[in-house]
């Protein structure tokens, strides 16, 4: 899952950025709106983490902006700004859910799995598909009622796929998911996590569409 932190404070950023990517999440960090907004038009992102306070141009009007294109990408905002008139302008500009600073990160990662959870219009916490159960808190994963070990990136591919049986996901949008900026990465890093995740569920788990990219089916 990869996230876009937007955060001036360089503390709290580098702490948040290297506790959620321990946690198995792909974390691009900015430090003002202006850097925010072309990010987002540059990347693709599953969860926005966005502070108000910020240089440049305000979380707020980043936000408003975001909405204004209709797009519905998760937004948590973090902020200090801890006052009720606060948190309700927030929340009516379009933000899904509202941290007041200091937090604790496990449930920071809670509320961004809960937001994108509702965005992929499922209810339950675990992802339960053809036999495979995944649980993005624990990372604990079964197959067939085995348990099953995967890497954390062999997760995070299995996640996205199954998160929406039936969408084919092209190796540039699986490479998205799994590496944030400045993490180096393979030209064949995509095809070796398939292969190997071929190799723990069969060879007709996860299907190639050629020329396009991978998917997992709605049904077998």
């Amino acid at each position: 899952m990869r996230l876009l932190l937007v955060e001036d404070d360089r503390m709290i950023g580098e702490g948040v950025q290297k506790g959620l990517r321990q946690d198995g999440f792909s974390v691009d960090w900015v430090q003002d709106g202006r850097s925010a907004e072309l990010a987002l038009g540059a990347e693709s992102y599953d969860c926005m983490l966005l502070d108000l306070g910020l240089p440049n141009r305000d979380g707020i009007e980043v936000l408003r902006s975001l909405r204004a294109r209709h797009d519905d990408l998760p937004v948590v905002v973090v902020t200090a700004r801890d006052a009720v008139a606060e948190r309700i302008k927030g929340l009516d500009t379009g933000a899904d859910d509202y941290v007041v600073k200091p937090f604790d990160l496990d449930e920071l990662a809670a509320r961004v799995r809960a937001v994108v959870r509702r965005r992929e219009g499922r209810a339950e916490p675990v992802i339960e598909h053809l036999g495979l159960k995944l649980n993005p808190a624990t990372h604990e994963a079964s197959f067939e009622g085995k348990p099953l070990a995967l890497s954390a990136r062999e997760f995070a591919v299995l996640e996205a796929l199954t998160a929406r049986p039936g969408a084919i996901l092209s190796r540039a949008q699986l490479e998205e998911r799994l590496y944030g900026w400045g993490e180096e990465v393979e030209s064949n890093a995509v095809e070796v996590f398939i292969h190997g995740l071929r190799k723990k569920l069969g060879t007709d788990f996860i299907r190639t569409v050629r020329g396009v990219g991978y998917m997992v089916p709605r049904s077998r």
